[in-house]
């Protein structure tokens, strides 16, 4: 799918599908059970969910897969979990989004007291559709529109409700009792849910592993002002006694806003619940249609869910479908009365995300690489399996079963038409290697692809690594010992082991399949104790090196491969994600539709190195007493004014490489390389090509 999903439309979509009924439904109802400790209660839910919304987020920047709890749990608990989470989250989300849509009513009913709500939620649920068939981004787009358009109102309700609040209407705010505190925070905690739809659409997001966390975070916040915020001026206008009279106002904001200013507050406030309530509907046709599109592609539910349509790479059917059930539930059923239902099973499943982490933790794959990292590690997440699953049986025995019902479903569907169509499980077999039982590679070829998808982090030193590794070219063919033997002679000088245990290493794990080979390229790779940065040595034979492994994956009438290229690379064995992501990015330039030409055709060592690098992000130069580098013989590295960012971090002097200081002086005949802005490496191309 493509990846159209930028920070500030991932922001969008978790802001909006949370700013909805926490502000514009739920203060007056909660008002009548706890007062004016109304913001307190909207504290603690939020507090609540934090650990889920943390382990969420780690879960996603390491799996930036469409399809959210089912992907997660899918690939930590197993397919059967992944089953009944995916059907469970899909039909709470259907119900919040009809919710919002019928919520519509309770507003325009304040103007329009004989409108008929239905076949307007109906209508618009099938807008909504429409503009997510466009795609992520036209959907992203309106995301924001209705947002900003939100905001600016709040914006306006906060600072005119400060002015009018009054400091008495807060005296009664700590009389409440807890229990009912905790009861009506579990009433509110619906406010805040809405924060983690945007994982459903991870992989359609640009650099997940900064987008994700970082606008799931500032849409929290966000949350979390308003609600405090925004209910602590509720109170301070009116008073909890003129909020929460008569079971509670259905419009508190346009009450607050209509003591305030008189009638066109409530019409302005009206206006921003219609922004609300139609961002959470637009984020909920995003989110909710990718369940039943990520749980086709894994066949348990039928394949042409998961067809993408050409122009926009929408899922066509499963927003069809989705959009389906919304316009049956808005018309025949009362979401007002069944979504507070679906807020039980996604309490379970901020549990269950929590769990997922621990899972994925324990099972110790090297490749399970989040970009972030749910702090208090197993602390946190083991209260933020806790908490939850208390709060389900505090909100009532109704709640417990209507998600027990959900369970049972998923189960069902996948014993009697999933479990003969998947042959998958989750991490927590890795577990249960540890304790000598079963396991399976399936999930850590998985997340090795995901991790060649993301790409390099800006702190992995890949250009400088390349820049300093040592090249063997070679004419003529030869064994893949004698390759081995010269490489690490060359590594013994860098790495701490000599070169007959580094050449033993790499032989035992390419005996052992240990070491990829693709398109005739080979990756031996090691991790080392007591190393402080990755080495690297890049082999090239025009005439070929026999590989012989027994565990490739080779055709079985020809157990040999012959490979033009091997990359040897030893990184520290404290930090393996490092090491994936560096063969990750090898990998996808192997695979890339020009590097064996550009392999083949190189120059040397500098045209090796380029072959293997992007050849805008370095410069190769050398320095000479003739020609435009003259001027740098003699002079310290010190002395050379590079533009900021731009950097040498190796010398090629006399056959060796050089790791240079600001005081290592320049000499005729050096090669220097200089990694930077491709911008400004052309202006000092230039500069000293003559």
């Amino acid at each position: 799918m493509k990846k159209e999903l930028g920070l500030f439309d991932v922001y969008a979509l978790a802001t909006g599908a949370t700013l909805s009924s926490g502000f514009f439904l739920l203060p007056g109802l909660a008002a009548s059970y706890v007062g004016s400790a109304l913001p307190l209660a909207y504290l603690i839910a939020a507090a609540f969910l934090l650990p889920g919304l943390l382990a969420k987020a780690e879960l996603a920047t390491a799996m930036p897969r469409s399809g959210g709890d089912y992907y997660f749990l899918d690939r930590s608990m197993g397919p059967l979990w992944g089953t009944m989470s995916g059907f469970g989250t899909w039909v709470s989300l259907i119900l919040k989004t009809s919710f919002a849509l019928v919520g519509l009513g309770a507003y325009l009913g304040l103007y329009f007291p004989d409108l008929d709500i239905k076949p307007v939620a109906a209508g618009l649920a099938i807008l909504f559709s429409l503009v997510n068939l466009m795609g992520a981004k036209k959907s992203g787009l309106a995301q924001a529109f209705l947002v900003i358009g939100l905001l600016i109102i709040l914006v306006w309700f906060s600072g005119v409700g400060f002015m009018n609040m009054k400091a008495g209407q807060f005296t009664e705010m700590f009389a409440t009792p807890g229990a009912t505190l905790i009861s009506t925070a579990g009433l509110v905690i619906v406010s805040y849910m809405g924060l983690t739809k945007v994982a459903s659409v991870a992989g359609e997001v640009k650099n997940p592993e900064r987008n994700l966390p970082l606008g799931m975070l500032l849409a929290y916040l966000t949350a979390l002002v308003v609600y405090l915020g925004g209910t602590s001026i509720m109170i301070g206008v009116v008073g909890a006694d003129v909020l929460g009279a008569e079971g509670g106002s259905l419009t508190p904001v346009a009450l607050v806003a209509d003591a305030m200013v008189g009638p066109w507050g409530g019409v302005l406030m009206t206006i921003a619940a219609l922004l609300a309530f139609s961002s959470v509907a637009n984020a909920g046709v995003l989110s909710s249609s990718r369940y039943p599109m990520a749980m086709s592609k894994d066949r348990i539910l039928p394949e042409f869910l998961s067809r993408l349509s050409k122009g926009s790479s929408a899922p066509f059917n499963a927003i069809l479908l989705t959009a389906g059930i919304i316009v049956l539930f808005v018309t025949v059923l009362n979401p007002m009365k069944i979504a507070k239902l679906a807020s039980a099973f996604q309490l379970l499943m901020f549990a269950m995300s929590a769990t997922a982490v621990i899972v994925m933790r324990e099972a110790r794959l090297a490749s399970y690489d989040p970009g972030f990292r749910s702090p208090l590690y197993p602390w946190l997440h083991i209260v933020g399996v806790i908490a939850p699953i208390w709060l389900i049986f505090q909100m009532g025995s109704l709640e417990v079963l209507f998600t027990i019902g959900l369970l049972v479903f998923g189960a069902m569907w996948y014993k009697y038409y999933a479990s003969d169509r998947v042959e998958r499980s989750g991490a927590i077999f890795h577990i249960f290697e540890r304790l000598g039982r079963e396991s399976t590679d399936e999930l850590d070829r998985e997340l090795r692809e995901i991790l060649k998808e993301k790409g390099l982090r800006a702190e992995d030193p890949f250009d400088d690594i390349i820049a300093r590794s040592f090249v063997i070219d070679l004419d003529q063919a030869t064994s893949f010992e004698d390759v081995v033997e010269q490489a690490a002679a060359w590594l013994s000088h860098r790495v701490p082991m000599t070169a007959h245990n580094i050449s033993k290493k790499f032989l035992e794990g390419t005996r052992l399949g240990a070491t990829p080979v693709t398109r005739g390229v080979a990756l031996p790779h090691l991790s080392v104790e007591g190393l402080k940065h990755p080495e690297m040595v890049l082999v090239r034979s025009k005439g070929g090196v026999t590989l012989s492994a027994p565990d490739l994956e080779l055709s079985p009438d020809n157990p040999e491969s012959i490979v033009t290229a091997i990359f040897f690379l030893i990184s520290p064995k404290d930090d393996p994600g490092q090491h994936l992501r560096i063969l990750a990015q090898i990998a996808r330039r192997v695979d890339g539709d020009s590097f064996a030409q550009d392999w083949t055709s190189a120059s040397g060592e500098r045209g090796l190195k380029e072959a293997l690098l992007k050849e805008e992000h370095f410069l190769y130069l050398v320095v000479s007493a003739e020609g435009g580098t003259s001027e740098l013989v003699g002079r310290s590295l010190r002395e050379i004014h590079l533009p900021p960012g731009n950097l040498i971090p190796v010398i090629r002097r006399k056959g060796e490489n050089i790791i240079p200081t600001g005081d290592t002086v320049l000499e005729e005949g050096d090669r220097l390389t200089i990694l930077g802005d491709p911008e400004q490496l052309k202006e000092l191309r230039q500069k000293y090509s003559d």
